[in-house]
């Protein structure tokens, strides 16, 4: 081996590593016990040793910037001023970072006045002239300049994407050019907006390549601007040296005064001690077991316990066996994901298969006796309610699991369930799940229901952490250490070729299915603490939990759809999209594919000229979106058409055309799927079909309601719909004289806000001044600006403002409890709803303008959103107990925003019209009347 294949050296870009790691973080970060975000030194150390592991450097660095102007500061003042101030993740990060490439024995290398391209290009540069072969490790573009036979581009995995090694070749033919060095021309003709470096106006990617092909250089093209045209000329004339400037801006230095001493680069290995001291200051206990080679799952030679039968002895084709250090190569974990050490082959467990009726019937003994077991069920779908049973797994003590396997017959299968029936009717047993709901569903199409109290660990976790994952293997990484088996390596990767559990090895699906049980129980046993320690054990007993069987119940019966009244719809709904597409070729004068967003963008902007600041997408064509078309809508009639026509084929293919495919062939009505883990306000959301975007605002979008029917000529449909809850909520917290006297005397709250606001008896206020003051009452109590009112109204940004101002002349309080909420939240860095649900806000004491403006508008909205979440949750489990106790025929079937639908029966409409109302409206006590509408119908337009 060569001395210059011998030595290697990598130079990382510490800074774009961080930030990579802070985004990379950014939505479930992980906060130790003490409060520290330690995503950004988590990420950043990941990186760094998968680099060691994988590329084994003998030399290695890391360049940091300093707070120092460098000498582009100096040679152009507004360079990089246009940066948002760092992260206070990332600025409270760097010293942690510094202290663990320390720990690595690693030199830190920066200088005063230049930036750590500079030191990376100039150091690589002495480097390849020693006969090393040099990495520069860093996700920047710019490095492509610098790379050269001996020099690489080096982008590490990130999010899926591996590792991506550029030379000369793979750089030119990214930026399609003949020498790495024309890197500096393309970044000085099209400039960059990160850094704010200017450029030359006019001048993008593909015209900087195009113009280089022919002239060569910046310089070039500035010699030659006679031969060019029109506003190109006009720009590069006027703006040459802007673009010598930014071309100089864009070059890194390679004659930094920084020496190259190989020894002082030379990798030597960890300082263990240092290490292990911040390892634990951090919690690192996963990273540090990987990197002090304690035992884990990858590292150690390992006996897997032997799954065990019912009664203790060895299962047959259980997997014993052992795997070792050189069987399987350590995977590199992927950036945004926890590391982990345990596996099924690590873990000490017991997994037991029980076959046969006498076997369950043994089981069945011990698990009549315990007051909690987790159970799980593997099935053959993910809808619930079309999958067929293939086993079930129970659980009653951490690493012990049991499961049974049933057959494809069915009747077989029930008499399996049958036995099993005691135990999920049983009252005093409580049930713990992971999504428990799904497995609900799928044993009441057995005909079986599950009883006692319900303990979801997804739900848990959702309440810990209302924006970060809950998945079980997300989970079992983050609480437990422990990777779990995955489905994939049963079933295979989504798509037409996925196989089912009913095609898997009995015995695979037993260590799988087992360990699911064990890793739920387990899970609860994490969570049970932090519940107790936030508050939160209330909402999740008596609230989160019950609602669970409430879903089931209202998933289980689901809702007719009238497949006659839908295809109607979608005949007229395809005429009147042709007739607003000729309409929209007549304005235009040209015929055009109206589904392209790139002939219609250059039909409008080319051809109309309708903006001449029209924005440009990042592949170059222009943007078309909803909200530039609403905003040019006054201009130009082509544009309301635009929208129009969008609205019509988004109504056809989305509700009316789908809505008849996602019939149960079974049922003969559509199930909805409800989450209560998603929306980190607490909403719930609902898929297969998402029943909160059916559109209500527009006569069209109104009528697809119209195909939601009774399940029979015995019922119609009723409708129980809060009215402005949120409004009343927000009168309630800030106790508003104003707003609670309205209410109170049952006044309309938008014409009496109009009438404040603009200062005129109640009776001489307008339609258009209560339009005005609807969207002020509902805009402002979410942190609406001036330039978002007037946007939505249509009016001046001066007399937006004069309407905000005069809202909270006249209702002060409102100001006072937003002002205070935001104080609030600065101090906790969460916010919380009437029942104290949770919403985290880490951002809120954010330097970046635009995350503490986030921030601070959840700090307003979310107590609200969630208290409307936590109100209408209540009011289903009262109904729902209401409903049981009084052994009614109808049903709740669906709910949507503040809505309640039910399957009425004809004979109990009057008892339901008596006592819904009140049961809605007393679920939390409030300091303002709550009022709830109700209407019925024989399909849900009317009812509603």
């Amino acid at each position: 081996m060569s001395q210059k294949q011998a030595h290697k050296l990598f130079l990382l870009d510490a800074m774009a590593l961080i930030y990579r790691a802070h985004f990379a973080f950014s939505k479930n970060p992980r906060i130790s016990s003490k409060g520290l975000n330690t995503g950004v030194m988590l990420g950043f150390t990941n990186t760094l040793v998968e680099v060691l592991d994988k590329e084994k450097p003998t030399h290695i660095g890391v360049a940091f910037d300093t707070k120092a102007p460098t000498f582009r500061h100096l040679q152009y003042e507004p360079y990089k001023a246009n940066r948002q101030d760092q992260p206070e993740d990332i600025t409270a990060s760097i010293p942690w970072v510094k202290e663990i490439v320390r720990a690595f024995r690693i030199p830190i290398l920066e200088m005063d006045g230049f930036e750590a391209d500079d030191i990376i290009g100039t150091l690589a540069k002495k480097a390849e002239k020693e006969q090393f072969t040099v990495y520069m490790m860093t996700p920047d573009k710019d490095f492509g300049q610098i790379v050269d036979d001996h020099i690489f581009l080096y982008k590490p995995a990130f999010m899926g994407n591996g590792v991506d090694v550029m030379g000369p070749k793979q750089v030119c033919e990214k930026w399609d050019i003949d020498h790495v060095d024309r890197v500096r021309d393309i970044l000085g003709l099209m400039g960059d907006a990160v850094d704010n470096i200017p450029g030359i106006p006019g001048i993008g990617e593909k015209t900087a390549v195009k113009l280089l092909k022919e002239y060569g250089t910046v310089e070039g093209l500035i010699a030659n601007v006679d031969r060019l045209k029109g506003k190109q000329r006009e720009n590069v004339e006027n703006f040459a040296q802007q673009g010598l400037l930014s071309k100089e801006l864009a070059t890194i230095k390679i004659d930094v005064p920084v020496d190259f001493h190989e020894e002082d680069l030379r990798y030597d290995g960890i300082d263990e001690d240092k290490l292990r001291a911040i390892f634990t200051e951090l919690e690192f206990r996963t990273l540090a077991a990987r990197i002090f080679k304690e035992p884990s799952a990858k590292k150690a030679t390992l006996n897997a316990p032997a799954q065990m039968d019912l009664f203790g002895s060895p299962a047959a084709g259980s997997p014993v066996g052992s795997i070792s250090e050189e069987d399987e190569e350590s995977e590199p974990l992927e950036l945004g994901s926890p590391p982990v050490v345990d596996t099924i082959w690590s873990n000490v467990h017991n997994y037991h298969k029980v076959k046969g009726k006498a076997e369950v019937k043994d089981l069945v003994e011990y698990l009549l006796l315990q007051k909690e077991i987790c159970f799980d069920t593997e099935t053959t779908a993910l809808d619930a309610m079309q999958a067929e049973l293939v086993g079930l797994s129970f659980s009653y003590i951490p690493g012990e699991a049991y499961y049974i396997p049933v057959s494809e017959n069915q009747t077989e299968t029930q008499e399996i369930l049958e036995l099993l029936r005691p135990v999920f009717e049983n009252e005093s047993i409580t049930k713990i799940g992971q999504n428990v709901k799904y497995d609900m569903l799928v044993l009441k199409n057995y005909g079986i229901d599950v009883k006692g109290t319900l303990y979801d660990t997804m739900l848990a976790h959702y309440l810990i952490e209302p924006e970060g994952k809950h998945s079980m293997d997300w989970l079992a990484q983050q609480y437990l250490n422990y990777m779990p088996v995955s489905i994939t390596e049963l079933i295979g990767k989504k798509g037409k070729n996925q196989g089912n559990m009913r095609d898997v090895d009995e015995d695979e699906v037993t260590a799988y299915a087992a360990e699911d049980a064990d890793i739920t129980i387990k899970l609860k046993e994490k969570f049970d603490p932090i519940l107790k320690a936030n508050g939160l054990e209330s909402l999740f007993d008596d609230v989160e939990n019950p609602l669970i069987r409430v879903l089931t119940e209202m998933e289980f019966e689901g809702v007719r759809i009238d497949t006659e009244s839908l295809a109607e719809l979608s005949v007229l709904l395809e005429k009147e999209s042709q007739e607003i597409e000729k309409k929209v070729y007549e304005l235009a004068g040209v015929r055009f594919n109206l589904a392209s967003p790139k002939q219609l963008g250059d039909v409008l902007f080319e051809k109309l000229k309708l903006d001449p600041k029209a924005k440009k997408t990042k592949t170059g064509q222009y943007a078309t979106g909803e909200e530039i078309l609403s905003k040019m809508a006054n201009e130009h009639p082509i544009c309301e058409a635009i929208l129009d026509y969008r609205q019509m084929v988004k109504l056809k293919s989305t509700y009316v055309d789908a809505l008849p495919t996602m019939i149960n062939p079974k049922t003969g009505r559509i199930h909805t799927t409800y989450n209560q883990f998603v929306a980190a306000t607490g909403r719930l959301s609902s898929i297969n079909p998402n029943l909160q975007n059916i559109p209500i605002r527009t006569a069209r979008g109104r009528e697809i309601r119209k195909a939601f029917v009774p399940r029979d000529k015995n019922h119609v449909l009723l409708s129980a719909d809060y009215s402005q809850i949120e409004l009343r909520l927000m009168a309630a917290f800030s106790q508003d004289e104003s707003m609670l006297e309205a209410f109170r005397n049952g006044r309309d709250i938008h014409a009496t806000t109009a009438a404040k606001i603009f200062k005129v008896p109640l009776e001489e206020v307008t339609s258009d001044m209560r339009r005005k003051a609807k969207t002020a009452n509902f805009g402002i109590i979410y942190g609406i600006s001036p330039f978002g009112l007037a946007q939505r109204l249509s009016i001046p940004r001066g007399e937006a403002k004069e309407i905000i101002d005069s809202y909270f002349i006249e209702f002060p309080a409102v100001k006072e409890y937003m002002d205070g909420a935001i104080e609030k939240a600065r101090t906790n860095e969460y916010v919380e709803t009437i029942l104290g649900r949770r919403r985290y806000l880490r951002d809120i004491n954010s330097r970046n303008m635009t995350m503490r403006g986030f921030a601070e508008r959840n700090a307003i909205n979310a107590p609200l959103q969630g208290s409307a979440a936590d109100l209408i949750k209540v009011a289903m489990i009262h109904v729902y107990e209401w409903m049981k106790k009084e052994k009614l025929k109808s049903k709740m079937i669906l709910q949507v925003h503040d809505e309640l639908v039910f399957d009425a029966h004809k004979d109990e409409v009057e008892l339901l019209k008596k006592h819904i109302p009140g049961l809605m409206s007393n679920a939390i006590k409030l300091a303002v009347p709550v009022e709830v509408e109700v209407g019925v119908g024989p399909d849900w337009l009317q009812a509603h």
